[in-house]
């Protein structure tokens, strides 16, 4: 079967930098779609897919894709061969109406497997008629959120199209999409050569842009080339570039021909925060910032240019005259902000609306401010300074510094604090009760800043689902499922013995009225304890052993936590497989029996030498395990449980568990009741049979 090389190639105005990626890697994979439906898995799986990305394109090369879809037989069934035909040996109306559908005579139609059958020939046809249909709906199907029109078009793209190019081989392939007619031609750069480029083949559609027209169309091998010119700019000044994926990614979208260039600005400008002038330079300008040998940020910065200047300089130039007007307002932001204490921000606070149902950002403070008081006191922290932290934790919000750079609430809460002379854990925790920000993020350090974030976070939650509006679906507008990871992660990573179902009930009086408060205790606790599942997924832990926990609910994070750890330890001990069946067994049992099942085994009437034996060992483990349930050693505790297993065989080999005689009965089963208590003071053993 011949093949020939493939090429697509999308002109458009600049397209959003921040989709541009997602773009081309969903144009890639819906053509690939399109062509695994027309030429089969296994045809398409060969084939070497490249996709290209630059800010006024998307394109698509495919080496070697074939020519033709190569001819195929497919096996149509119709109606039961017994009643094909009437008593007369005539055609039954059922035999004559799949002969219709199937577009041929009785006489071609077999029998197979007991119905009438049809070979459909499917005859071979070219590929290259069906291509513009393919790219087509790959184009309509591409996450574009809102489209656009231009002139009097009616086609739709989230940028203008400017031309198509479409090959076969060297020939063009004849269509029209998004208004434009599909030809060979593309063009260079918008300033080194905003010229056509003819094309004559899709391997060199590379190296023809690159050498003719200035445009660098692979995206990563742009991206390289930026993050290398950035570490060289950086050598020349003696720092250190500090390269944000998120920021790479933009500036390389942004860029066909990019050219990285070093500018400076005052040094007095390093007097405001640090964070504050890179907020500045990376959110408006897309600039990088660098640092000294000590880690502090230096009065330079790496624009990347989409030109390559016959005079540097100037650009240069360009870029720190721009750069000046946004680094003042920052500076001025900054002292300004300091000249109001943070405490006389408060009650501004009472402005700003937290949700129409809970009232105002002030009335959330408030509430922080007490529970953070509770918590501190249970994990040994200074409960006033936590209730001085959270009432303040939201006040840096009305500043003007924020107000102008949101993404920097909570670290500018800090530094005012620091100037306001608050204590240093009251202001740490400004800026410590917003982490982790995001997955994987830093915790906080201090005891008044973990008081706080939890305070934050659990009040958010009990009120959100005390006005019956918790997450549904992918909806989650208040982040509810980020804050209950936060408030785990901070719990077990710090190591924290604190009761989720205690402090949520402080929260949920704190708030007052709540359409759904005899609820919300409860609800946002089990919603909790469900977040685990998922945490522990992404560790590689058996959901079957947090089943096994979850079961009883426990209410502490951290117990919860170490609960798990002892099951997936538990489960490779040779012992496990056994006694987990047995415990599902013991399971079944009790489960079917009516009402209450006592726990008082009478000695007396233990006749067989396995239930002794049985009841011996249980004796013995209660005593022993006892204390190491209340020092939370589970892995130990299951440990010795292992010893059960072969008294537990032995037990259900020799005895029948439901004998005639009642009482030995009722002694037998309350023997079994004891022997699962035994597991279930770590986890629920029985779930993890299998």
């Amino acid at each position: 079967m011949s093949a020939k090389d493939f090429l697509f190639e999308l002109g458009t105005e600049e397209l959003p930098p921040k989709a541009l990626k997602t773009l081309s890697e969903a144009l890639e994979n819906e053509v690939r779609k399109g062509l695994t439906a027309l030429l089969g898995e296994t045809a398409i799986g060969s084939l070497n897919f490249t996709s290209y990305a630059a800010p006024r394109r998307l394109a698509l090369l495919i080496i070697e894709l074939p020519t033709e879809v190569a001819e195929s037989r497919t096996l149509v069934q119709g109606p039961p061969a017994s009643i094909a035909y009437d008593k007369e040996g005539n055609p039954s109306k059922a035999l004559e109406g799949f002969a219709r559908k199937c577009g041929t005579s009785i006489d071609q139609l077999t029998e197979v497997d007991g119905k009438i059958s049809f070979e459909q020939i499917n005859p071979a046809q070219p590929v290259a008629p069906l291509l513009p249909e393919i790219v087509g709906n790959a184009l309509d199907n591409l996450p574009i959120p809102k489209r656009m029109r231009w002139g009097s078009s009616r086609a739709e793209f989230v940028r203008p199209v400017k031309w198509v190019v479409m090959l076969l081989g060297d020939e063009v392939v004849p269509c029209k999409l998004l208004g434009h007619q599909a030809g060979r031609h593309t063009r260079g750069h918008r300033f080194h050569y905003n010229e056509p480029i003819e094309l004559f083949a899709g391997r060199e559609y590379a190296n023809v842009l690159k050498e003719k027209g200035k445009v660098l169309a692979d995206f990563d091998s742009r991206r390289e080339l930026i993050r290398n010119q950035l570490l060289a700019q950086a050598a020349r000044v003696g720092g250190q570039v500090e390269i944000d994926p998120g920021l790479l990614d933009e500036v390389t979208a942004l860029n066909e021909w990019p050219v990285a260039l070093t500018g400076r600005f005052e040094e007095r400008f390093l007097d405001v925060p640090a964070q504050a002038l890179i907020s500045t330079m990376a959110d408006n300008q897309k600039y990088f910032h660098l640092l000294d040998a000590d880690g502090k940020l230096m009065p330079y910065f790496i624009t990347v240019a989409n030109i390559e200047s016959k005079d540097p300089q100037q650009v240069i130039e360009g870029n720190e005259k721009v750069i000046r007007p946004r680094l003042s307002d920052a500076a001025f932001f900054f002292e300004t902000d300091k000249k109001h204490s943070l405490e006389s921000r408060v009650d501004a606070l009472k402005k700003i609306v937290f949700q129409k149902e809970l009232g105002t950002v002030y009335d959330k403070s408030v509430r922080i401010s007490k529970l953070a008081h509770l918590v501190a006191e249970q994990i040994g922290g200074d409960a006033v300074q936590a209730e001085r932290a959270g009432i303040l934790c939201k006040t840096d919000l009305v500043s003007d510094m924020v107000l102008e750079f949101p993404e920097l609430q909570g670290l500018m809460g800090f530094h005012y604090a620091q100037n306001d002379g608050e204590p240093e854990e009251v202001a740490l925790a400004q800026n410590e009760h917003y982490m982790p920000r995001f997955h994987g993020d830093e915790l906080p350090q201090t005891r008044t800043g973990i008081a706080v974030a939890i305070a934050d976070r659990l009040d958010t939650l009990v009120g959100l689902f005390g006005i019956n509006q918790p997450p549904t679906g992918s909806k989650d507008p208040f982040a509810l499922r980020r804050a209950t990871l936060g408030v785990l992660r901070i719990i077990v990573e710090r190591e924290l013995e604190l009761d989720l179902k205690s402090l949520l009930a402080a929260a949920t009086e704190l708030h007052g009225e709540l359409p759904a408060k005899a609820t919300a205790t409860e609800q946002v606790l089990e919603f909790m304890l469900e977040r685990f599942r998922a945490w522990y997924e992404e560790r590689g832990i058996s959901v079957d052993n947090y089943l096994a926990v979850h079961t009883l609910r426990p209410s502490r994070p951290l117990d919860f936590d170490r609960r798990v750890r002892a099951v997936a330890h538990f489960r490779t001990l040779n012992e496990a497989a056994s006694l987990a069946a047995a415990n599902k067994r013991v399971s079944n049992i009790l489960s079917k029996q009516e009402g209450a099942i006592s726990t008082e085994v009478n000695p007396a009437l233990l006749s067989d030498d396995a239930e002794k034996a049985l009841a011996t060992q249980v004796d013995k483990l209660e005593a022993e395990i006892q204390p190491l349930f209340a020092e939370g050693a589970y892995e130990q505790a299951l440990e010795s449980l292992a010893q059960l297993q072969g008294p537990v065989d032995r037990f259900f080999e020799d005895v029948m568990v439901m004998a005639d005689d009642e009482a030995v009965r009722n002694n037998r089963l309350a023997l079994l009741q004891r022997l699962r208590n035994l597991f279930l003071g770590v986890a629920d053993i029985s779930l993890i049979a299998g």
